[in-house]
């Protein structure tokens, strides 16, 4: 029996970018098994616009996309929750892939993709890519001891979810959500990056010093909460203290295991 999946978009005041969001994953060759927008607060018609797609629309009055997205993995039926933002412009494989790669990966609590900036000049667009995202997600892999997941471009198996669900700050703002879900996955967590999971994302990020300004703040409020508890030592010597234990496991006699 193939697994069902939930998309999760948070979204405040984005109409416009949301209707092209709902018009991919109406055309994807795996289509979910429901689709979840967040009304963070809307004023504009992003509501309007997810209820023409046949969305399932969810309210979350606390500002922030902690909060949202919380919210809207909290209530999704899928076994697998996909994310991503209003924003996003998915490939028509997108949940196919994660399906695919879920399946594949029995053991795997989530995958994750990179992105390409839909709205940036090439040079401009390949040093975001370069040095913003693959930086993001080499630092990160060193800091985690894990991959970690970009929240325009991810997926996580609600049983995943439903355990780490309850230590999640809803409250908190200004932090990365992404960031500190990849926090509260154990060390010795497997998640996957699938360099062909791409989605294509706004270069929003990039529109004044201040706006990129406030993602450096959120990246340091989100370390606070972690650190020095999981500094990537400790983290590190968890994995490969489990790893050690796996492959040593391996090596023994099959009666010896039980």
């Amino acid at each position: 029996m193939s697994a069902t999946i939930s998309v999760v978009i948070p979204v405040l005041n984005d109409a416009a970018m949301l209707e092209s969001c709902l018009h991919a994953l109406r055309h994807q060759t795996r289509p979910a098994d429901e689709i979840i927008v967040v009304d963070n607060g809307c004023t504009d018609d992003s509501v309007t616009v997810a209820r023409r797609f046949g969305a399932r629309v969810v309210t979350e009055p606390r500002r922030g996309i902690t909060a949202a997205s919380a919210h809207g993995f909290d209530v999704a039926a899928g076994m697998i929750i996909a994310r991503c933002d209003a924003d996003s412009r998915v490939s028509p494989d997108w949940l196919e892939r994660i399906e695919r790669s879920l399946a594949v990966h029995p053991d795997a609590v989530a995958v994750t993709g990179p992105a390409s900036f839909y709205d940036l000049g090439p040079i401009s667009g390949a040093a975001a890519k370069v040095l913003y995202l693959s930086g993001y997600f080499v630092s990160m892999r060193l800091l985690l001891g894990h991959t970690v997941l970009f929240g325009s471009n991810c997926a996580v198996r609600a049983d995943v979810w439903r355990a780490v669900s309850a230590m999640v700050p809803r409250d908190d703002s200004e932090i990365h959500d992404d960031m500190d879900l990849s926090y509260r996955l154990p060390a010795t967590a497997d998640v996957l990056y699938d360099r062909g999971l791409v989605v294509g994302i706004s270069g929003r990020p990039f529109d004044s010093l201040r706006v990129f300004g406030r993602r450096l703040s959120r990246a340091v409020r989100t370390f606070s909460l972690h650190l020095p508890a999981q500094l990537p030592h400790r983290r590190w010597a968890q994995r490969l203290s489990a790893q050690r234990r796996r492959t040593t496991l391996i090596a023994l006699p099959e009666e010896a295991r039980a």
